[in-house]
């Protein structure tokens, strides 16, 4: 925040009441960042050691008793007053980080060890709450709100899991943790806005509030986020299965007014920002709110995310607007991976949302179109240059894409047949909706020798084929020429191993049992060992 910008927001606050008379701006810091960087890393070096050290020679006392309570206690409390203090030096201050965490950890190790899961869950989040009360720095502040964010989710989850039976749905519970969550975080706020009252110095704890809330906000959004399960084209770079998202699909069929629940959510923000924004009172402003509540009702977290980017946004707390419009942007990309759906549909259901924003977006254009003057010349010159971008862009990434499309159809029209027998996978995982796992036979000192190895560049397997076109795996190629009857297939990263060429069939929905017959891959193998697989094979070798 600039100097003038700072002066009249002391000014304001002064006018309002909520700082006395002789308020004047903070002094900062004359640290560099460099120094005080050194200096914590010597701390974490020196203290580290230190506390293992002391667990080593306290050990029998930590394990029995009260010593994890009074070790946790300790350390904490030690933490505290170093941590308030306001001549202390920059090492000593660094030194109370790692002792705040190892007695928070200590005390979760008593409370885990003595204690309830939801009633310790609880108490150490209650505990995290008071300590960022109490320490003045507002970055700990934020991270002790998302820790105290976390152990409240982790209560709601452990206190729903034992409550009752209705409960017993993992999703739903998970999902009503995450939500129950966001609501004290919300009270919170409130709490913080009646905070310019005479008697109890609530501005000082508003601001206390302020940083408490902003890392609670931050966790509860990542955690909605994490339930939605993996996003679209992260999923398919990290090697996430399909089948472990929990979203819609895993939600029981009496859990089904969490979709009508999230739509309202989604409207409520809505309602929140046309009253915060009156341009947004436009139809083009309920348009866009019609489609996010269209898909909050197919995306169960997306609604509580779509009413926390709308607060954040309208209190003008723009960072916490745009970590939520980041989970938001994440959960929509679950939709993919939701196999409830068919995959037509959900195509279906995202290309009405993009054609109904574009359409959106142009009609506001033209509304607005009238209201422009001729003073806009430069910046239609400018928009000029920026289409003329954006379609050198769209045309590079067209070029781009076609032409993999043409280097995969060369593979297919001109490549050698080469079927390579599927080895066992885990029936539990052959198929998850619309999607199979596959695995090829390798012998193990093949697979031994790719694991050991760290490799920079793709391996070649090397087979040969019979008269069929069957490939036997015989050894990893290492150059020179190959042998009658030898061919090269290149290995493709996966999952932190090298599969060839894939290790999944995807298939239309309801497709299921045709494929459950496959004991081959059909690949289509180029003079380089480039590889496509073209579909499966049974045990006679027909294509199913």
């Amino acid at each position: 925040m600039s100097t003038d910008r700072l002066d009249r927001v002391l000014q304001s606050a002064v006018a309002a009441g909520l700082l006395p008379a002789a308020a004047d701006r903070p002094v900062q810091e004359g640290r560099p960042w460099p120094v005080v960087l050194l200096t914590a890393l010597g701390a974490w070096l020196a203290a580290l050691p230190l506390l293992v050290m002391l667990g080593m020679l306290l050990g029998d006392v930590i394990q029995r008793g009260v010593g994890l309570y009074l070790v946790g206690g300790l350390l904490l409390g030690g933490a505290v007053v170093v941590l308030r203090a306001r001549a202390v030096p920059l090492f000593v201050e660094q030194l109370a980080v790692p002792a705040l965490l190892v007695g928070g950890g200590a005390l979760g190790m008593a409370f885990d060890r003595d204690w309830p899961d939801a009633a310790g869950f609880a108490v150490l989040a209650a505990i995290a709450c008071g300590l960022a009360i109490v320490i003045p720095r507002p970055w700990l502040r934020t991270l002790l709100g998302a820790a105290c964010g976390v152990l409240v989710a982790l209560a709601w989850q452990t206190g729903l899991r034992s409550s009752w039976d209705l409960w017993s749905s993992g999703a739903l519970r998970d999902w009503l943790a995450w939500h129950g969550c966001l609501v004290l975080c919300a009270l919170a706020h409130g709490l913080q806005w009646r905070a310019h009252g005479a008697g109890w110095p609530r501005p000082r704890h508003a601001a206390a509030l302020e940083s408490l809330t902003a890392g609670w906000l931050l966790a509860a959004l990542a955690g909605l986020a994490f339930w939605s399960g993996m996003s679209f084209l992260v999923g398919a770079s990290v090697g996430a299965g399909a089948g472990s998202h929990p979203g819609v699909a895993s939600l029981r069929g009496h859990d089904a007014v969490v979709p009508v629940i999230s739509a309202v959510l989604a409207a409520a923000g809505a309602v929140l920002v046309s009253r915060r924004w009156a341009s947004l009172r436009q139809p083009a402003g309920g348009g866009l709110a019609l489609v996010l509540v269209v898909l909050s009702w197919f995306l169960p977290a997306l609604g509580a995310v779509v009413l926390a980017m709308a607060y954040a946004a309208a209190t003008q707390r723009w960072a916490l607007a745009t970590a939520a419009a980041v989970a938001g942007a994440w959960i929509v990309g679950t939709f993919y991976y939701q196999l409830s759906w068919p995959l037509a549909y959900k195509a279906g259901v995202l290309l009405a949302a993009g054609a109904a924003l574009a359409l959106l977006a142009a009609w506001a254009r033209h509304r607005l179109r009238p209201q422009a003057t001729q003073a806009a010349a430069p910046v239609r010159s400018t928009w000029r240059r920026e289409r003329l971008g954006l379609l050198a862009s769209g045309v590079a990434v067209l070029a781009v894409a076609n032409i993999g499309i043409w280097q995969k159809e060369s593979v297919i029209a001109h490549g050698q047949p080469v079927l390579v027998a599927l080895a066992p996978v885990d029936p539990r995982s052959l198929m998850q909706g619309d999607y199979m796992r596959l695995n090829f036979d390798l012998s193990s000192e093949i697979v031994a020798q790719l694991d050991a190895e760290v490799r920079y560049h793709r391996p070649q397997l090397v087979v040969r084929l019979d008269a069929r076109g069957v490939a036997t795996p015989l050894r990893l190629h290492s150059g020179g020429p190959l042998a009658a009857g030898e061919k090269r297939i290149e290995l493709t990263p996966k999952n932190g191993r090298w599969v060839l060429v894939s290790d999944a069939w995807f298939f239309e929905e309801g497709d299921a049992a045709r494929w459950q017959a496959a004991r081959y891959g059909e690949f289509r193998v180029a003079e380089d060992g480039r590889a496509l697989l073209v579909g499966l094979r049974d045990a006679q070798l027909k294509p199913l």
